[in-house]
């Protein structure tokens, strides 16, 4: 257990490191916005595009894994907006982000760091697969079915196409598009642009974390954490629970099942917190505090959650 705390431990200094930088004035709140567009706007794409662009299409395509991750994703995202509506009672909408917060993660800001250190060689394409899934399924899903909550929304397809729209501009997706393009044309790319593209990669690990910490300074805990338990509760031990049903069900359906790594990797990637835009989606339905309070303490706990789970994959 120690080594994995050896792992652990230095992933979360840095998110720490970023927490009290902005806590006592070093970065400012808007500060962490800036490195968090450079994050997602540029590092992460080009680590994205240099994990795919330098692999064959059959290094980099793999159904198996998406289907477990979708189907774990899906499962799990079913599973709470219906204990939500039906066992809960909490309105559509709160229902909505409920599920959200137990089916998305953090794939780019944690999960990637983290993979890169426990399943170094698979890191890029685990990240380029969850990206695919979270992008261009779970958080258009999500977001149309909470805009249909709205009064004058439209019908369902006119929502879920705007949301489509909006993501064809998103630059992690635009580099999955470019990357897998390169590798089905099997391009050799030049040196110059292969080193440039691997420059600004190398920027995202241990930037995207210390954005984590800042972004938490400040997010508030108040007297509801005992109320988002459940979420985080779903979130961190729930859907990898569901991702690795999903897995053991693959041979049953005839799907080849998947190498060591990549199956540590959908593993992982599942037991990750939600996203870290989580209350800033929530935000626009009135939902902010509470998605803030959950994303909070499931930081803390998945220190303990995740330590666990990479115990158990090692």
């Amino acid at each position: 257990m120690l080594d994995i705390l050896a792992i652990t431990s230095p992933i979360y200094i840095i998110v720490l490191m970023g927490y009290l930088s902005t806590r006592f004035g070093l970065f400012d709140k808007p500060d962490m916005r800036v490195f968090g567009k450079f994050v997602l706007n540029l590092a992460l794409p080009a680590l994205i595009f240099n994990a795919l662009a330098q692999r064959h299409i059959r290094e980099v395509l793999h159904p198996a894994y998406l289907l477990a991750y979708l189907g774990g994703s899906l499962l799990m995202l079913t599973t709470a907006y219906l204990a939500g509506r039906h066992l809960a009672g909490l309105s559509r909408i709160r229902s909505i982000f409920l599920a959200m917060g137990m089916s998305c993660s953090n794939s780019s800001f944690i999960g990637f760091p983290i993979l890169l250190l426990m399943v170094a060689p698979v890191a890029g394409v685990a990240l380029a697969l969850n990206v695919i899934v979270e992008n261009l399924v779970m958080l258009p899903l999500l977001l149309a079915m909470a805009e249909h909550t709205r009064d004058g929304a439209g019908p369902w397809r006119q929502v879920l196409w705007q949301t489509l729209k909006r993501l064809t501009r998103n630059p992690l997706v635009l580099a999955v598009t470019a990357g897998l393009a390169v590798s089905l044309a099997e391009l050799a790319l030049p040196q110059p642009v292969l080193r440039t593209v691997t420059l600004f990669s190398q920027a995202s690990g241990g930037l995207s974390l210390f954005v984590i910490g800042g972004t938490l300074f400040g997010l508030p805990i108040g007297g509801g954490w005992q109320r988002v338990m459940p979420l985080v509760a779903g979130k961190l031990v729930g859907h990898p629970l569901a991702v690795l049903l999903l897995i053991s069900l693959l041979p049953l359906l005839g799907v080849a099942p998947m190498a060591p790594q990549l199956r540590a990797a959908a593993l992982l990637m599942a037991a990750m917190p939600m996203l870290s835009i989580y209350p800033i989606l929530a935000q626009a339905y009135g939902e902010a505090d509470r998605s803030a309070t959950a994303l909070l303490i499931c930081m803390m706990t998945s220190f303990f959650t995740l330590s666990t789970w990479m115990w158990l994959v090692r």
